[in-house]
């Protein structure tokens, strides 16, 4: 009952935040009228989204924590790239991640996080799906930034993604 009531919890619980940062107050009335849109528009789309995948909870909050820490953290790096590098110096790179993650869904945050991620983005997903296509802005060892980037968001996203 609970999970045909709340076919999508994740879903339920951004749509009802979502509402009350648009209407920009916390009250009974705004938090009721949240949740009904919460509760009534996952219901409604369940049926094209059939073959979801599990989501874990707890270790995608820590996920987005990670993320938010990390592109403050390259803000930074970009911003002294940008100011103290001479563009002669700079080594952008063309880099292919290989995939080790199964699920569309997976796949699309894995190139969402290296695009909102300043200093690299996410440009092609390969025809076969085994493949994505980064561009770094400086990446002096193209191996070693591969390597970074599955070890400190694919290997978590394989987790969430369970």
């Amino acid at each position: 009952m609970i999970a045909r009531l709340f076919p999508h919890p994740g879903l339920t619980a951004l749509l009802t935040a979502m509402w009350l940062v648009m209407v920009g107050e916390i009250s009974f009335g705004a938090l009721l009228l949240g949740l009904v849109f919460g509760i009534i528009v996952p219901i409604f789309t369940a049926a094209w989204w059939p073959g979801r995948p599990r989501v874990r909870y707890v270790p995608a909050l820590f996920y987005v924590l990670l993320v938010l820490r990390d592109i403050v953290v390259a803000n930074f790096e970009v911003a002294a790239i940008i100011l103290f590098k001479r563009s002669a110096d700079l080594r952008p790179a063309w880099l292919t991640v290989p995939l080790d993650l199964d699920s569309i869904e997976a796949i699309t945050v894995f190139a969402g996080t290296i695009s909102l991620t300043p200093g690299t983005v996410s440009a092609d997903v390969s025809a076969c799906g085994k493949y994505l296509l980064v561009h770094a802005l400086h990446a002096p060892d193209p191996a070693g930034e591969v390597t970074k980037v599955k070890t400190r968001y694919e290997a978590r996203l394989k987790e969430i993604f369970r």
